[in-house]
């Protein structure tokens, strides 16, 4: 019996298991011929899940077989859903394969519209898993020509539309696309009230003001140039698939071989931009246009970046990062302004200056506490709605509605999609008081550190300084609290008035400056040690007691305390931490100190080569290496000395909070300086009194030998630099600086 005859012979059983195990073994013609002989094979579920063949292949990438399958099944069997709803089209969206999604949709554009039980549609996974080329070619199939947008595919039942997604995941470039192909989502809201710029106010990390750069990270960041968003024209992204399509497969090359093709096609841009020039100089552009040659000698500077990052290897993980941070930092400010022009409309309402009536108390933790971030990347948790999931589902939203704030985002609806009328018939029977007093983006960009959005927003609506929310906390309020120098020092400089802002309180009757001194559950300051966190607690209150005139603040809040009681209560706990912490440290340094001290005493007294009878002078008087002997064994006793001194006055100090304001760490930083110059001026003096010995026969070869002897002691020193630069940076530095996690 042949293998067709056999295949066509199979009950609905049989065919099942021979797919599954043709699957399994990645036998897909085998499969396509099952497909081909016999009709049962067409609609088999060969897995627990419900899943086809067809979802098979799909899943393993299979793009060749998988338009053998599409070909020989008709729409319905594209339609099969397995158990948690999704078909093929689904399975290929989410992988973002652009072949697959064209083939399976081109000739069936319905297939995008149909929902999985988790009500997402094939072109909302596409979205939520950042796929731009796949999410342009399904809309491209569902939205052809200049017709209206088919909103409907857009929105999971929770009210997360595409561009939440995007945002939440980062996927800057794809939410730029949404927001020129789909307007009506900029204002859209979520179950729980969140708007998109609520998502990106939310996400410190996509800014330069919330990302922390090392020095030299510093360099190479200015030196890459990246390209601003823009949206991909019809016709050029319709080539581009058509293209990617027909390539039966994209060449692959070596990469060295790739970094070559890169630096020739860096070298035929700018053959083709000289080009360009000579052109432009030949028809110049009349007056009050920008000239030419100052575009042109933009693209050469943007190109040589190009090549100089091609040189020095394109593929180098460091400079890979600081580039994307880089392309994340500029696309997300082109994201904010693309959401707030076209929010400009948009009117302060309800700015929550006067908080609506409410039946039900607010709760205690109601407001937003300081964002985290994972250690495995930039999940950001959202203050309000903090320990809880982003993406909520409708049975859990009457008992975690209770515990949100008002949304300055609701807005006005726009088309269905946008404002209350958006929300799911639960979220609007559920809606509490607190859900309708959630945070405004100024709001929570303020206590995130994020004085691009900041600046912005006051800039297009200068009201929102008086948004508050749900703890009638204003902007200068949260970014006291939160430890936000920028934000703060930008409030400071905008003209403003401070009375009405500046003296608000919230409704614990705490004053800007008893929010300073109160100190969270959280490290804010980007130093080490808890001396240094104290100190810089310290230089926090200090800088917001003395930004504002004398008795511009309230002096007790509704409990009867003081900014001054706060700050003791508060941070007893890192007292007592800094005081271990420098206890430790002065003991270990101060042995150090008394070892060197020791050692440089005996020093001093043993002259190289004797004295003279007849006087007592030294024999080697006069010669250039014992008077660098001399000098340096002097040196060494004496910082030694002064180090084990500060030392010991660090160790007998009585550690209260105001000592680590200044005594403290300035004890510890001359102590530091101390030991460092007494290690370098005992190794210099042992070096110099050595070099009579060994000045002869191996007087070149005595400096190597020197240089190891001396890397053992170096190691402690090389140890403690880092504490001493941050030490230094602490105490010269006026204004504190935020912390950042990457």
């Amino acid at each position: 019996m042949s293998s067709a005859t056999k295949i066509m012979s199979m009950d609905s059983d049989s065919i099942k298991k021979y797919l599954f195990n043709m699957a399994m073994k990645s036998q897909w013609e085998e499969v396509v011929q099952a497909y081909r002989e016999n009709k049962l094979a067409l609609r088999a579920r060969i897995t627990k899940s419900g899943d086809t063949a067809l979802h098979i292949a799909v899943s393993d990438g299979q793009e060749e077989h998988v338009e053998k399958l599409v070909k020989l099944v008709s729409k319905k069997e594209l339609e099969i859903q397995n158990e948690r709803g999704n078909t093929p089209l689904h399975f290929a969206a989410a992988q973002g394969n652009l072949r697959m999604c064209e083939c399976i949709a081109k000739d069936h554009p319905s297939l995008v519209s149909i929902l999985n039980k988790d009500k997402e549609t094939p072109l909302f996974l596409a979205a939520l898993h950042g796929k731009k080329d796949a999410f342009l070619c399904l809309h491209c199939i569902c939205t052809p020509g200049e017709s209206q947008p088919n909103y409907s595919c857009c929105r999971r039942e929770d009210g997360e539309t595409i561009l939440h997604c995007a945002i939440a995941g980062d996927y800057f470039d794809l939410a730029f696309h949404i927001i020129a192909l789909y307007k009506d989502l900029v204002n859209s809201v979520n179950e729980v009230g969140f708007s998109p710029l609520h998502l990106l106010a939310s996400k410190p990390s996509a800014f330069k003001s919330g990302s922390y750069l090392r020095p030299w990270s510093k360099i190479i960041y200015h030196c890459i140039l990246v390209d601003e968003l823009k949206v991909e024209e019809a016709h050029h992204f319709h080539d581009r698939v058509i293209n990617t399509i027909n390539s039966e497969k994209a060449a692959e090359y070596p990469e060295n071989y790739k970094t070559c093709i890169n630096f020739l096609l860096v070298f035929w841009k700018m053959a083709q931009a000289l080009g360009k020039r000579s052109t432009e100089s030949e028809n110049p552009e009349p007056k009050g246009g920008n000239p030419g040659h100052y575009n042109a000698c933009f693209d050469y500077v943007k190109l040589l970046s190009k090549a100089m990052l091609i040189v020095l290897g394109l593929g180098s993980t460091e400079i890979r990062k600081i580039r994307n941070k880089k392309e994340k930092h500029k696309w997300a400010v082109q994201i904010m302004d693309k959401l707030l022009e076209s929010a400009s409309m948009y009117e302060y309402e309800d700015s929550g200056m006067n908080p609506q009536a409410a039946t039900i108390s607010p709760p205690k933790d109601d407001e937003t506490k300081p964002y985290k971030i994972s250690d495995g990347g930039d999940h950001i948790t959202l203050g309000s709605i903090e320990e809880q999931p982003m993406i909520l589902s409708p049975s859990t939203t009457d008992q975690q509605n209770e515990n949100k704030g008002n949304s300055g985002t609701n807005g006005q609806e726009q088309k269905g999609v946008i404002g209350e009328g958006s929300l799911p018939p639960e979220v609007k029977e559920n809606k509490t008081p607190e859900m309708e007093k959630k945070e405004t983006p100024i709001l929570i960009a303020a206590k995130n550190g994020i004085t691009e959005m900041v600046e912005k927003i006051l800039e297009l609506f200068p009201v929102a300084i008086h948004d508050l929310n749900a703890q009638k906390k204003n902007i200068v309020l949260l970014a006291v609290e939160n430890r936000q120098p920028h934000v703060y020092q930008l409030l400071l400089e905008r003209k403003i008035t401070k009375d009405s802002v500046f003296r608000k309180v919230d409704k614990d009757g705490n004053s800007a400056l008893h929010l300073a001194a109160k100190l969270g559950e959280y490290k804010p300051w980007l130093i080490p040690g808890a001396a240094l966190q104290m100190q810089w607690e310290i230089k926090w209150y200090e800088f917001v007691k003395n930004s504002m005139p004398f008795h511009f603040f309230v002096r007790y809040n509704k409990k009867s305390q003081t900014a001054r009681d706060i700050f003791t209560e508060t941070h007893t706990e890192i007292v007592k931490d800094g005081g271990d912490w420098l206890a430790k440290t002065s003991q270990s340094c101060s042995v150090v100190a008394a070892l060197i001290a020791a050692v440089a005493f005996s020093t001093a007294s043993t002259v190289p080569g004797g004295t003279r009878e007849e006087n007592g002078k030294p024999t080697l008087e006069n010669q250039p290496s014992f008077d660098v002997f001399s000098i340096a064994s002097l040196v060494a006793l004496c910082f030694s000395v002064t180090a084990m001194v500060m030392f010991l006055a660090i160790l007998t100090s009585r550690y209260q909070e105001r000592d680590f304001g200044k005594e403290l760490p300035r004890k510890l930083l001359f102590g530091l300086t101390s030991l460092f110059v007494s290690i370098a001026a005992m190794l210099v003096s042992f070096c110099a009194g050595h070099f009579f010995v060994l000045k002869d026969e191996l007087k070149y070869a005595a400096f190597p030998v020197y240089a190891i002897t001396c890397l053992p002691v170096s190691f402690f020193a090389i140890a403690q630099f880092p504490l001493y630069v941050d030490l230094v940076w602490a105490t010269f530095k006026k204004v504190p600086q935020r912390s950042y996690k990457d």
